[in-house]
């Protein structure tokens, strides 16, 4: 393994990891860690070692929430852009870092690698840093749903039949990444929301859309010839649960432009959230500690 790869180096990482205390050391009361908890926590397509990986605001959401569970559901780290050009900022490692930490603190932390990062598929079964890699797996719910948990890049038949093409396709979408930052911090300049060129275009090219459904549609058919209730994948970066004939199909996102999760309540429910809505309760949590601080005593 080459040198300039401490991002899998886990024993390095190990090394730099303190306690949990350390991510309160120092802070105010109020900035203090108050964990949203949950059952489950399903993380996808992170594609850390790009310029468009949104590590920062994925480190918020991973502090600002914990679970039993936290399922890293492929594409985590971009390995093909990575062997185009190295890039691999500082927040990238603290995000490796916290997950590996998670783990260290006793949350049950499974890699299921996925296209981008395929080269870990070579250590499927084995355990690193207390990071459990598996091809896929089954998760039961705490409502008795046996849910399959994959990648989903083998039911993609761009990959399967002509992965070529596919390198092409992450070219070009990597280019409209790069527009779309451009366009987005113009957005905030004035004032504007954040908007989403790719996100846009496979809402109305119909090949997208249709590319879309086939790709749900095949993943639910998966889940129901193994006689499961559903299935938890990533890949095509589109959030969504909905039911497909009888199926419940779960894409919890990407951490490049949806910045979603898809989580498990302690009841079972599954349900998608964003870095945004995290954020916000956060925010009323601290305007509230804030309130109640300042009340006479």
């Amino acid at each position: 393994m080459k040198p300039r790869d401490p991002f899998l180096d886990v024993n390095s990482l190990l090394g730099d990891i303190g306690d949990e205390d350390d991510f309160n050391a120092g802070a105010p009361a109020e900035k203090k860690r108050n964990p949203l908890h949950f059952r489950t926590i399903w993380i996808s397509d992170v594609h850390l070692g790009t310029t468009g990986c949104q590590a920062e605001r994925l480190l918020e959401f991973l502090r600002a929430t914990e679970s039993e569970s936290l399922y890293l559901v492929g594409d985590i780290i971009d390995g093909w852009q990575l062997k185009r050009r190295w890039y691999w900022q500082q927040s990238h490692n603290n995000v490796v870092q916290t997950v590996l930490k998670k783990a260290k603190k006793g949350t049950n932390v499974v890699f299921v690698p996925g296209n981008h990062d395929e080269v870990v598929r070579q250590f499927i079964d084995l355990d690193f840093g207390g990071i459990k890699i598996r091809d896929e797996l089954v998760h039961v719910t705490a409502d008795g749903k046996r849910m399959l948990v994959l990648h989903g890049d083998r039911f993609d038949g761009v990959i399967a039949c002509a992965k070529w093409l596919a390198y092409v396709g992450d070219s070009l979408y990597t280019m409209i990444l790069k527009f779309n930052q451009w366009f987005n911090s113009w957005r905030a300049r004035a004032g504007l929301p954040y908007w989403s060129l790719s996100q846009y275009l496979k809402s109305k090219v119909k090949n997208a859309v249709n590319y879309i459904s086939s790709f749900e549609d095949a993943l639910a058919q998966e889940a129901r010839k193994r006689g499961m209730d559903g299935v938890i994948c990533g890949h095509i970066h589109k959030p969504e649960i909905r039911d497909i004939g009888g199926i419940t199909y779960c894409n919890d996102g990407d951490w490049v432009e949806s910045l979603s999760a898809l989580v498990e309540e302690p009841s079972g429910e599954l349900r998608l959230v964003t870095w945004q809505e995290i954020m916000q309760i956060k925010q009323g949590q601290k305007a509230a500690t804030r309130e109640l601080c300042a009340l006479p005593s």
